[in-house]
């Protein structure tokens, strides 16, 4: 993983060096406590990927409303000779709503070089060695010794997904309902300041989420009426 971060974030090279400053001057300027920091430098992540997040929000709302014409079709275009013909009403169907099917893995994507970059802060600043979060996590940048933030963040995942719309395609749901374990499995090795960001993170877009989703729904009801 350690070599694999070092050739993803070399593309990657802009956000590592903007994440490792900013994060140097909130803990100089702002609280003198890197897991303070890491949290305040999360929620101005977030901050500027809010449009993305509504983008994300609406494609899936209305993805989800697609579902009976979605549906309609793979009855009518049913069995792996009329695959291509799916395929293409599909898309035209896409097409004249004005819906993108992958809209809803914006936010995710959006994330990888935030996350990555993270990462690499976090093995490659001695600032961040021995640096103390609370009770037993004395080093931000080794693992949860009892992995209680893996599972925090683990559960945390798990109330995001209950809480977003479910995808159309049913094996794209079971993968993401999948998805909270398999991230805490995967997590629960790295880095207690990675670990930090992204439950932090994960809270802050449940957060906003729900708003965003009330907002959608005043929306959706006034165009109703």
């Amino acid at each position: 993983m350690h070599a694999i971060s070092h050739f993803i974030g070399g593309v990657f090279q802009p956000v590592f060096h903007l994440i490792g400053w900013l994060l140097a001057f909130i803990y100089d300027n702002v609280v003198p406590n890197y897991a303070i920091a890491i949290a305040l430098l999360t929620i101005i992540i977030m901050g500027v990927l809010t449009p993305f997040t509504v983008k994300s929000t609406r494609s899936m709302m209305a993805m989800q409303k697609l579902q009976p014409e979605i549906k309609k079709l793979q009855v009518k275009y049913k069995g792996p000779d009329n695959r291509q013909q799916l395929n293409e009403e599909m898309m035209k169907l896409y097409k004249e709503e004005g819906v993108n099917p992958i809209g809803g893995c914006l936010p995710m994507l959006i994330q990888i070089p935030f996350f990555i970059s993270f990462y690499r802060v976090l093995l490659e600043s001695v600032e961040m060695r021995q640096a103390p979060f609370l009770l037993w996590v004395n080093d931000l940048s080794s693992r949860d010794p009892f992995f209680v933030l893996p599972l925090l963040m683990g559960a945390a995942m798990f109330a995001q997904f209950k809480l977003n719309p479910p995808p159309p395609d049913p094996m794209q749901a079971k993968i993401m309902q999948f998805m909270p374990l398999i991230m805490t499995g995967m997590m629960a090795w790295f880095p207690c300041g990675l670990v930090l960001y992204w439950l932090t993170n994960t809270l802050l877009t449940i957060a906003q989420q729900w708003r965003v989703n009330q907002v959608v729904e005043i929306e959706a009801a006034k165009q109703r009426s």
